[in-house]
């Protein structure tokens, strides 16, 4: 899948992802100034959450209203495009950023890959449209926890832009797994390329060394989210996970450096 450029040849072969959460903390998530911030430290990978507009416009936000990442009220579906390029985003930090479309992320840092998370069933045509306008289909990868929605958006795309699998799935491989079933499972599951799953669910510790042989037996990559203590990163990442997604940028960048596996990305590679 060229998507995930550690299955290849490339510069990334054989290396585990590291994948921004929404761009990354403290800065104002989803956003361009967080996306760059990301893209700039050495991110290639980032994870986005998309919403619709009133008007059918594909914006960066994982809410379905304002209030908690902006001092606005009210639904992203609910309003324009033209309101909403009037609201900001709030980081921990204190920065401020405008709202950030689609389309612009894909111009604006040509060479990120997205793992979008896609929220509402309103997004879907409108995500399909935009990846095959911006021909985007190699740096994306359409995620959703919901299943009819991820089976909707993959008979729209086809087999070129690459999917993981939603929470059915998922939780059909955590659990049928022991008993020997998933690969039997996924073998006829053809259009998921990676399972993206918590280290942890309540008591149930999801992501063990079995778990992580099973899904490559299947073929399938295993992204874990969202992990932010450095430990963790270290011991998932010698368990052989392919991927992990992190709030805490500077930490997974400074464990994959003394791993040898950064910079992720051309703009954060050090100048000659």
């Amino acid at each position: 899948m060229p998507y995930l450029l550690n299955s290849g040849s490339g510069p990334l072969a054989g290396w585990p992802l590291a994948l921004a959460h929404r761009g990354g903390e403290p800065g104002p998530e989803n956003t361009e100034l967080a996306l760059r911030r990301a893209v700039e430290l050495g991110f290639r990978y980032i994870e986005i959450d998309l919403r619709t507009t009133a008007d059918g416009v594909l914006v960066l936000f994982h809410d379905a209203v304002l209030d908690r990442a902006t001092g606005s009220t009210g639904t992203i579906s609910s309003m324009t495009w033209d309101e909403l390029a009037q609201v900001t985003v709030r980081g921990s930090d204190g920065t401020e950023c405008s709202l950030l479309r689609f389309e612009d992320a894909l111009q604006l840092f040509p060479d990120t890959h997205f793992n979008v998370d896609l929220k509402e069933d309103a997004a879907v045509e409108p995500f399909c449209a935009a990846v095959e306008r911006f021909g985007a289909h190699d740096r994306v990868l359409a995620a959703s926890f919901d299943h009819a929605r991820r089976r909707r958006t993959r008979r729209l795309m086809g087999p070129r832009t690459a999917s993981s699998a939603d929470r059915r799935l998922a939780w059909l491989l955590v659990l049928l797994g022991p008993f020997g079933r998933a690969a039997r499972l996924f073998r006829g599951v053809r259009e998921i390329d990676c399972v993206q799953v918590p280290a942890r669910h309540r008591r149930l510790r999801v992501v063990r060394p079995a778990f992580v042989r099973r899904c490559h037996r299947a073929g399938l990559q295993v992204h874990v989210w969202t992990v932010n203590d450095p430990e963790e990163m270290t011991r998932l990442l010698d368990m052989g996970v392919d991927g992990l997604v992190t709030d805490n940028v500077e930490a997974l960048a400074d464990v994959m450096r003394t791993r040898g596996h950064w910079p992720q990305s051309a703009a954060g590679a050090p100048s000659p």
